[in-house]
């Protein structure tokens, strides 16, 4: 086999990162539907893993290898718990031509240029979304080429407590060129000048693949391909969305693979790994027996605004007692300003604020579980707040 440069001038310089000598990769090609086993796993956190690279660089193929790692690894321990989940774009029938943004490949009726490419997305976060949890392992395969993208997997694994990492196919633009012409050459399209003179310089290897079934991968138009080399934003080690970064070369062999494949291991499902804590901003909040957590919002503080305005005497002031709908505290006492009567459009005023303060349920005791009980004492103390400031 022809020996191919070293491409560690392309990987970010990270401990994480693997390199590796050449060896073979062996592409493969996926038939439609997803790939969903039912598996043994030892670690307690299923992490969300996403493989990103160029076009043709063979991300199908490692993330085939990764499957098949992971298979071992999780079936190594009785009795079957967890499940081992592969999605990608050919496993959900997304074309090659979804991510073409030439205005002449356009359709009539398209509402945008990228409106395919977002459909897509779309599909592959639905598919994520429905499979990750904390007894499963999603390995996500395709371009995954933008930074923002990777962020919003990343948020889904952590509003799940689940970890995720980047599993970096590195391959030089040349090379992965050369398989795309490949298989614009077996298609029956013709590949660019530059894409023929490449391919003439490594036909050897090119027929290679060719005879593993490379060639019968879908393949990009050149001036879609050379578009999406040219949007690709490499992952950063440095930003918590691309972190923990691992990557596997070209020319990375069999035992060089499986070392990064074992880093990830340890580092993902191993002793050492991180708790996943879900920000505030991920939390799905919880929902009461009485509706979901807007509608008793509203619902409670109406009910406090009620009974305020049937208690209070002619001439204001006193304390006004709140039932906070629990056994387990005391009843909660609004403290109204003395020598004046506290009026409707003040309260409503009030509760208002209180509302848009915590639609989401920031400053409330009880994140993640918004019984009403929770509700009812937290706007009590906001009033008496509002009200001694008032005097």
């Amino acid at each position: 086999m022809t020996s191919h440069p070293s491409l560690s001038s392309l990987l970010p310089q990270t401990p994480l990162i693997r390199k590796a000598k050449i060896e073979k990769v062996q592409p493969h090609k996926w038939s439609a539907g997803l790939l969903l086993f039912s598996l043994a796993a030892a670690p307690t956190i299923m992490p969300l893993i996403v493989v990103s690279g160029l076009p043709t660089s063979g991300k199908s193929t490692r993330a085939k290898q990764l499957y098949d790692y992971l298979a071992g690894r999780v079936a190594e321990t009785n009795p079957p718990k967890y499940r081992l989940h592969l999605i990608s774009d050919d496993g959900l029938s997304i074309s090659r031509a979804v991510y073409d943004l030439a205005p002449e490949t356009l359709r009539l009726h398209t509402r945008s240029a990228n409106s395919s490419e977002k459909d897509a997305r779309a599909a592959l976060y639905g598919a994520v979304k429905r499979v990750l949890s904390d007894k499963d392992f999603v390995i996500l395969d395709g371009l995954n080429y933008i930074k923002g993208w990777r962020y919003q997997l990343h948020c889904e694994a952590k509003a799940v407590r689940t970890p995720s990492c980047i599993l970096r196919v590195a391959c030089s633009p040349d090379q992965a060129r050369k398989v795309n012409s490949e298989r614009l050459r077996q298609a029956g399209s013709p590949p660019t000048s530059t894409g023929s003179e490449l391919l003439d310089a490594d036909s050897s290897h090119a027929q290679q693949r060719s005879a593993s079934g490379a060639g019968a991968a879908e393949p990009y138009e050149q001036h879609n391909w050379d578009n999406l080399v040219f949007r690709y934003e490499e992952p950063n080690p440095m930003t918590r969305w691309d972190s923990p970064l691992f990557a596997v070369l070209w020319e990375d062999d069999e035992a060089q693979t499986k070392r990064t494949f074992d880093d990830l291991w340890d580092a993902m499902a191993g002793e050492g790994r991180k708790v996943v804590k879900p920000n505030q901003s991920t939390i799905q909040r919880g929902r009461d027996a009485g509706g979901d957590y807007l509608y008793i919002l509203e619902r409670e503080t109406q009910d406090i605004v009620k009974t305020i305005l049937e208690q209070q005497g002619e001439e204001g002031g006193g304390n006004i007692r709140i039932p906070l709908n629990t056994g387990d505290k005391d009843d909660a006492t609004v403290e109204l300003p003395a020598g004046k009567r506290v009026g409707l459009p003040q309260l409503q005023r009030l509760r208002r604020a209180f509302v848009s303060l915590n639609r989401g349920g920031i400053g409330l005791d009880s994140v993640g579980n918004m019984a009403s009980k929770g509700m009812r004492e937290v706007f009590v103390k906001y009033l008496n707040d509002a009200f001694e400031k008032d005097e």
